[in-house]
């Protein structure tokens, strides 16, 4: 059996690409495609062969890749995927277009409805030149809009992170999705009990983050607050910050997961899809606190590993931080429930189980799920 994986784009690192990672490294004999490829800025594919698009030709193209969405749909329909038996789509826009031979299985695994698309104004309001060209913006978004309904019929089953995303799909689609929550590789993390006094903040600086909200409460606390990522927002939130309040911009995984480990606390104030940070910071026996809204609904166990605030504004996240400074944490159940429910046995002993339901039995047996039962105790 072939068996192709499709992702967007792989021109960055965040969590959807970290867990296209997971499955490139499952299935290392599995066709890779996506539409533009920076292997300097994505994740690590070793030696594999990654198939891009006509896109990949446009000078700049990896770069900007956000000015080119009307053309991601026409250059997916355009791949060749006709050879192979098992296509397995990772997208939160475009890869699920993808033709298949009649016969073959499509997945896709849909971390979330297309955003930019279904939830514009949150999505693009912190770009300027989509607040200028909006005019001519809007006529081109309705035509992708048709375009993306057409394509989500093109799956066969869909998967989805969250329960959130799950209902969305539903919602957006008319299509139900069973919901395996993501993994996080805990290998690359570290755990440690013996906490530094400082907060963080690790995510891409985007509007939709909320950055801002969490820069405005540590301002007024005056706690140390340090800030991984890069983004756009960049500039407008280091204008804002006071001193007690650092960006470190990008760092490696490892210095990452150092910070993670030693932080007293980990803020997440956006609305996630899913989210594999506050995981990742669980693993670390970190607690987590975070807007109680999304996927961290899945994720989170409110006292046990963290607290929710329930306004995305400065004031109830001061709350939430005050209260959770004065709990006692239990770091090591912190990191017990990650293990228990959020490692990469965890989500391949799930999809193990819901490939079998969607497999018939020589064809499960041809990929290989003895490999994803290895891991079971």
């Amino acid at each position: 059996m072939k068996i192709a994986l499709v992702h967007d784009y792989l021109t960055q690192r965040g969590g959807a690409e970290r867990v296209f990672e997971l499955l490139c490294k499952r299935f290392p004999e599995a066709g890779i495609f996506t539409s533009l490829y920076d292997p300097e800025r994505t994740i690590d594919l070793r030696n594999r062969i990654v198939n891009t698009t006509s896109l990949q030709s446009i000078p700049g193209a990896a770069r900007y890749f956000r000015l080119f969405a009307p053309l991601y749909f026409p250059a997916f329909r355009a791949l060749d995927l006709q050879d192979y038996d098992l296509i397995l789509t990772s997208t939160t826009s475009f890869a699920k277009a993808v033709r298949k031979a009649p016969d073959a299985l499509h997945i896709c695994f849909c971390h979330n409805v297309t955003r930019f698309l279904w939830d514009t104004e949150t999505y693009l309001r912190g770009y300027k030149e989509y607040q200028i060209l909006y005019p001519l913006l809007e006529p081109v978004f309705q035509q992708l809009r048709k375009l993306d309904l057409e394509y989500a019929d093109e799956p066969d089953v869909y998967v989805a992170n969250s329960s959130t995303v799950a209902e969305r799909i539903n919602r957006f689609y008319n299509r139900p999705a069973t919901t395996i929550n993501y993994p996080i590789e805990d290998g690359r993390f570290i755990f440690s009990d013996q906490k530094e006094d400082y907060c963080l903040v690790s995510c891409r600086l985007l509007s939709y983050k909320r950055v801002d909200i969490i820069v405005e409460a540590f301002n007024w606390l005056g706690w140390p607050l340090l800030i991984t990522g890069d983004g756009p927002e960049r500039e407008r939130l280091e204008a804002m910050a006071l001193e007690n309040v650092r960006f470190l911009g990008h760092v490696s995984d490892e210095e990452r997961a150092e910070l993670m480990s030693k932080a007293r606390m980990v803020i997440v104030a956006a609305l996630e899809d899913y989210g594999l940070v506050p995981v990742e910071a669980n693993v670390s026996g970190t607690p987590v606190i975070a807007y109680g809204a999304g996927g961290v609904l899945d994720t989170q166990v409110p006292g046990l590993t963290g607290l929710f605030f329930n306004r995305q504004t400065p004031d109830a996240l001061q709350a939430a931080l005050q209260e959770a400074a004065n709990q006692t944490w239990d770091y090591h159940k912190i990191r017990e429930h990650a293990i228990a429910n959020f490692t990469e046995a965890a989500f391949f002993n799930k999809l193990n189980d819901f490939l079998s339901t969607v497999l018939d039995e020589s064809s499960a047996q041809e990929i290989g799920l003895d490999l994803c039962i290895s891991n079971r105790g």
